[in-house]
């Protein structure tokens, strides 16, 4: 007998059958506008998903043209593009500098919706990312000076004393911005909305960034 695995069986015919019946009659996404239809996705995520709503994968490569991927939280998002800060020396700062390229996955496993963002990244600006940085805790703050993100830790207690530095020099005042930390900003070339529909004939519809907006195409799923 083969010995049983963690891995979810394939859905019986029974299973599409009973998925058909209870599916939602939806009309397709609509094509007008990406970003509305991310932030329409988004607030549904947000009252729904039971954390971190704004949790996104972000893909980079390295030295090697070898992927790299890894959760973040988006911080922003509009027109230009979708902002996530980080220490810019990390393994995803480095990378990024040396190709600034990107691929974004959001995946709403509740709601049965993903998007994919693929575009060119962007320091973001001083002043936005001082403004978003006056917005996070102050252990938060503590945190990002202290912590050497993606090198190597030699034990906890090291970063727990560098924390305690950090808390020492800066006594009551306000903690200043690291210069090592900022964000970017992915400007998107493609955006893909998926959505599932029973017997895996999943919805599909890609955006392309063209000169003038968007132009639309449907894809097989």
């Amino acid at each position: 007998m083969t010995e049983k695995t963690l891995i979810p069986p394939t859905p019986t015919e029974d299973d599409y059958v009973r998925q058909v019946a209870t599916a939602e009659a939806l009309p397709l996404l609509s094509e007008a506008d990406p970003f509305a239809l991310f932030n329409a996705w988004l607030a549904e995520a947000l009252a729904k998903e039971p954390n971190d709503a704004n949790a996104m994968s972000l893909a980079t490569v390295d030295e090697n043209g070898l992927p790299d991927v890894r959760m973040v939280l988006l911080k922003d998002a509009d027109a230009r593009g979708f902002v996530f800060y980080t220490n810019l020396e990390s393994a995803k700062g480095r990378e990024l500098a040396a190709n600034p390229k990107a691929a974004l996955l959001f995946h709403w496993k509740s709601l049965r919706r993903q998007v994919r963002v693929r575009g060119s990244v962007t320091p973001v600006s001083d002043a936005e990312a001082d403004a978003y940085w006056a917005t996070r805790a102050r252990p938060a703050q503590l945190g990002a000076w202290a912590s050497a993100q993606s090198r190597p830790l030699p034990d906890r207690l090291a970063l727990e004393k560098k924390i305690a530095e950090f808390g020492l020099k800066f006594g009551l005042g306000k903690v200043p911005r690291p210069p090592h930390w900022s964000g970017f900003r992915v400007e998107p070339e493609t955006i893909e909305f998926w959505r599932d529909r029973p017997f895996r004939l999943h919805e599909r519809l890609v955006f392309a960034r063209v000169a003038e907006g968007w132009t639309t195409r449907r894809l097989f799923p």
